[in-house]
């Protein structure tokens, strides 16, 4: 990937995911490594956005986007970022998929349909 220490090159797209122990928070955090490995955006640490870790906060501040992927309605990672203070990210709610939580398998057809829709929107 690109230089991220230089201020002239722009931030990194980051993506936090929902990692929770039901079946969409899996496919949440499965669909953010998917991105990550096809270079739309880079996954990062959501735990340590909630436990304020300030070498996270601080990257997390110079990305260029933030896409946050919840898995429930509980939107615990849209929580965690506006309760560390971001107010400019894109949410992906995995309900709105029609992805219901306890009837979600985390199959490749159900990863794919969430890694289609986070891509379209990191790209707008």
């Amino acid at each position: 990937m690109g230089n991220q220490s230089c201020g002239c090159s722009g931030g990194p797209k980051l993506i936090f995911a929902c990692s929770g122990a039901a079946d969409v928070g899996e496919i949440a955090d499965k669909a953010a490594r998917k991105l990550t490995r096809d270079g739309v955006g880079r996954m990062f640490c959501t735990a340590g956005i909630g436990g304020r870790i300030s070498g996270i906060l601080k990257t997390s501040e110079a990305a260029d986007s933030i896409l946050a992927i919840d898995g429930c309605p509980l939107n615990c990672v849209k929580s965690s970022l506006e309760q560390a203070g971001f107010t400019t990210f894109k949410h992906l709610q995995l309900a709105d998929l029609g992805l219901e939580k306890g009837k979600s398998p985390a199959t490749d057809e159900n990863v794919n349909r969430v890694t289609a829709r986070a891509a379209d929107l990191i790209a707008s």
